[in-house]
C-alpha cells in the first residue's frame, strides 16, 4: 500500500491516518467538516488535497448510519481500488450496500476494537490500535464475494497499524459487540447517572469501585446515539437478560429484610448465584497478550501525586529485576497522595516489596 484516502478524521480516522502516514503511506484527509480534516493533518495525518487520480485503499471513518452512503460516493468516482469501513456496526451497513447495488468485491466491512471517552482528530494517536483485535467480515456469497486483493489490502491496513486481524461474519460480529461494548457502554451510564443527584457527601466517598465503572461513561452521546442506533436489537436482547438479572437480585436483597430465616437463606443463596456467575464471566475475559487471565500478586504503596514519582516507582521495580504486569492508581479526595497498585507475578512480589521498603516507599499491608 502506498497511498490511501481516509474519509472522516475522527478519533478512529485520524488514528488510521496518522499509523499509515507514520509508516511511510501518502494519506489524503476528507471530512464534512473541512477544520477537522484541517486539524488532522496539521497533527502529521497527511493531507487534505485531492488524491490525483485513485488511491490504493478508501478507509471510511464516519458513523454507521453515514456508511454505506459515504461508501456507495465514493465507489460510484472511483476514489480506490479497495474500500472498507471501520464503524463498530457491520451487518447494516453491507446490507444498505446491496440495497443499493454497489459493487460489494471491492468493499470489505472491519471494526478495529480500540478507542477511546475522547473523540476527535485531537484524540487520535498513531498506536491507538497496538495489539488490539480488529474484526474483518469479508463477503462469500456468490457474485459478492470480496475479492481478495481488498483483502490483502484490509491485511496489510491491520499490519501497519500493528492491530491482530479476527475474521468474523457480520451479523456475529454485531451480536458479539452488544455483549462487549454497547451493553457495557449503557449500564456504565446508568451507574454515573445514579450520581447527577446524589448528596455531595455521598459523591466524596466514590473509590476506585465507582471509577472503574463509570470510566467510559464519559464517552460522547450523539456518538453513542449514532452506535447504537445501527444496533439496537442485539443489545436490546442482551439488557433483557440483564433486566431479568436484576429483578431476581432485587427479589433476593428484598428476601435479605425478611424476618423470616428462610427467605433470608433464599436472599443469600440467589446475591451469591449471581455473584459466582460474575466470577466465571470474568474468567473468561482474555488477559495480558490475549492469554487466559493471571492470578497476579498486589503490591499497593502510598504515593505522593508531585512530578516524577511515577518514574521513580518504576524504575525503583526494574533495579529490583520485577515486571509490572499491571497497574492501577486510586487516588485520595481531596489529598495530594494516592494508592498504586502494582500487579505482578506471585512469586516476585516480596522481594519486590522488601526493594521498595529498602527505597522509601511506604507499603500498605
Amino acid at each position: 500500500m502506498r497511498t490511501a484516502l481516509v474519509i472522516g478524521t475522527g478519533l478512529i480516522g485520524t488514528s488510521v491516518a496518522l499509523a499509515l502516514a507514520g509508516r511511510g503511506v501518502r494519506v489524503h484527509l476528507s471530512d464534512h467538516d473541512p477544520d477537522r480534516a484541517r486539524t488532522a493533518a496539521a497533527l502529521g495525518a497527511g493531507s487534505v488535497q485531492e488524491p490525483e487520480g485513485p488511491v490504493d485503499l478508501a478507509v471510511v471513518a464516519v458513523p454507521p448510519a453515514h456508511v454505506a452512503r459515504t461508501v456507495a460516493e465514493a465507489i460510484a468516482r472511483g476514489a480506490a481500488r479497495g474500500f472498507l469501513d471501520v464503524a463498530s456496526v457491520k451487518g447494516g451497513p453491507r446490507r444498505e450496500l446491496e440495497a443499493l447495488g454497489c459493487d460489494l468485491t471491492r468493499y470489505i466491512g472491519t471494526h478495529p476494537m480500540a478507542g477511546a471517552e475522547r473523540s476527535g482528530p485531537l484524540a487520535g494517536t498513531a498506536d491507538l490500535f497496538e495489539g488490539r483485535p480488529w474484526v474483518l467480515t469479508p463477503t462469500s456469497a456468490a457474485g459478492a464475494a470480496t475479492d481478495t486483493e481488498v483483502l490483502n489490502l484490509a491485511l496489510e491496513l491491520v499490519a501497519l497499524c500493528r492491530a491482530v486481524p479476527v475474521v468474523m461474519d457480520a451479523d456475529a460480529h454485531d451480536r458479539a459487540v452488544a455483549l462487549v461494548s454497547h451493553t457495557p457502554q449503557l449500564l456504565s451510564s446508568m451507574v454515573a447517572a445514579r450520581l447527577e443527584d446524589a448528596d455531595e457527601a455521598a459523591v466524596r466517598l466514590c473509590g476506585q469501585g465507582i471509577r472503574d465503572v463509570t470510566r467510559i461513561a464519559a464517552s460522547d452521546p450523539g456518538m453513542w446515539v449514532d452506535i447504537l442506533s445501527a444496533n439496537p436489537g442485539p443489545v436490546a436482547d442482551i439488557l433483557a437478560a440483564v433486566a431479568a438479572d436484576l429483578d431476581e437480585t432485587v427479589r433476593s436483597l428484598r428476601a435479605l429484610q425478611s424476618a423470616d430465616e428462610d427467605k433470608r437463606g433464599d436472599g443469600a443463596q440467589g446475591i451469591e448465584d449471581v455473584l459466582r456467575r460474575g466470577n466465571a464471566g470474568r474468567e473468561r475475559v482474555p488477559g495480558k497478550h490475549g492469554a487466559a487471565p493471571a492470578a497476579y500478586e498486589t503490591v499497593a504503596v502510598f504515593i505522593g501525586d508531585q512530578p516524577g514519582e511515577l518514574a521513580r516507582i518504576f524504575a525503583d521495580a526494574g533495579r529490583a529485576g520485577v515486571n509490572i504486569e499491571d497497574v492501577r492508581i486510586e487516588h485520595a479526595t481531596g489529598q495530594q497522595s494516592g494508592l498504586i497498585q502494582l500487579f505482578v507475578e506471585p512469586q516476585a512480589a516480596p522481594g519486590l516489596t522488601a526493594a521498595l521498603r529498602e527505597r522509601g516507599w511506604s507499603i500498605r499491608q
